[in-house]
């Protein structure tokens, strides 16, 4: 998980810049409404939405905003329909791209996402090339500097996390995608700092690429999470040091 970690972090780094611009607001809006819509407007009895919030309040978002945004999921106030799309394809190396995007234009995204690998050395694949290659999970890291491992392993196993695994920089903390709330809830009660918390699409295997490599791979995964209808991007690339910010 390795490189599943650094590029989690590499992308939350980002998280506070991209807020200013509104990329952020504009994509968990959008997952608000789809996931209100799917499953009803109450976050008690709606897991996905309750995540979705979750998220919005952790970059500020203001409350207004949120209940809009629940509300056109609802139908309450009219708002676009977005319909979800999963992308697959390959990056520098042979790594494995997964891609989830909400789009009301399918005919428009494609197109676009096909560009943005072509001018970054990937190659936009079919539908189930890679994305058994993953599998869903919950991830939570610590920074180790943060916490000491045997505090983080019993808060872990003590709120019912799958795994705990210490690299060189993190404690990594896998649940299933179901526990994942109560797990990030009870490790915030313990008053441990969660560099990142999220569900994620956790890649079985990974790719180990050079410094040359690295660099146009987190360029391209950059590019993919720019685009408006990306939700999410995973990739299976891991390498020896980050590579240097242009």
């Amino acid at each position: 998980m390795s490189g599943h970690s650094k590029w989690a972090t590499i992308k939350h780094k980002k998280g506070a810049a991209d807020a200013k611009r509104g990329r952020v607001f504009t994509k968990l809006i959008k997952e608000i409404a789809q996931a209100a819509r799917l499953g009803g407007g109450d976050p008690a009895a709606n897991p996905r939405l309750r995540k979705a919030i979750d998220d919005a309040k952790a970059v500020n978002m203001p409350a207004d905003n949120i209940r809009r945004a629940v509300q056109r999921g609802t139908g309450e106030i009219p708002g676009a329909s977005y319909e979800e799309v999963t992308f697959e394809g390959y990056g520098p190396g042979g790594t494995a791209i997964l891609i989830e995007a909400l789009t009301d234009n399918k005919n428009r995204t494609l197109p676009e996402i096909r560009t943005i690998f072509s001018k970054h050395g990937g190659n936009l694949g079919e539908s189930g090339s890679v994305k058994f290659l993953f599998h869903k999970m919950g991830y939570i890291a610590i920074e180790k500097e943060k916490a000491t491992e045997d505090a983080v392993m019993e808060a872990a196993i003590d709120a019912g996390a799958d795994d705990v695994a210490t690299t060189d920089q993190y404690h990594e903390i896998k649940t299933s995608p179901e526990s994942f709330p109560e797990v990030k809830t009870r490790l915030e009660e313990k008053g441990l700092p969660l560099a990142v918390a999220e569900v994620s699409m956790i890649p079985t295997t990974e790719v180990s690429l050079d410094a040359k490599k690295a660099d146009q791979m987190v360029k391209l995964m950059e590019a993919i999470e720019e685009h408006e209808d990306v939700q999410n991007v995973w990739a299976n690339f891991d390498f020896a040091e980050a590579p240097a910010e242009k």
